[in-house]
């Protein structure tokens, strides 16, 4: 029964970390808000593929929401991941769909992961901000 307890702990150890390396570039903004895609204020996300910008508290340059499905949202920050100081306070990020493009540093990320896209760049993927979604509310938190 002992060993089958060390075991047990052993697995669950293993399989709870997370390999995401930590970004020291996240930025220290409370995000916590809701709105409803399906309305007319948001439009652009009615459709599965749409995304828009939204503004967020200070810290944060903005938020990029893409639907990905009827069902689930992506939300990224505008910061850089990666250098969000190289080009001053303008450095945002902008979607050229099917990518996010960080025209400072010119390196792509997908939209529909985050991860960079840009070959032989080696960096932090889009920092990605948690979403829940109940057919009606889209919250987005951290």
């Amino acid at each position: 029964m002992k060993n089958i307890f060390v075991i047990s702990l052993l697995l669950f150890g293993l399989f709870s970390c997370d390999d995401t390396p930590h970004n020291p570039n996240i930025p220290e903004a409370y995000i916590n808000f809701s709105i409803e895609p399906n309305s007319t204020m948001y439009y652009e996300l009615n459709t599965v593929s749409g995304w828009m910008y939204v503004s967020a508290p200070p810290k944060s340059r903005g938020i990029i929401i893409y639907r990905y499905s009827q069902d689930e949202f992506k939300a990224y920050e505008r910061q850089s991941p990666n250098d969000p100081n190289v080009c001053g306070d303008n450095s945002r990020l902008i979607v050229d769909f099917p990518f996010v493009v960080d025209t400072c540093l010119n390196v792509r990320y997908s939209i529909l992961d985050g991860q960079i896209f840009t070959q032989g760049y080696q960096g932090y993927p889009l920092i990605q901000y948690r979403t829940q979604y109940d057919g009606r509310t889209l919250r987005v938190f951290r």
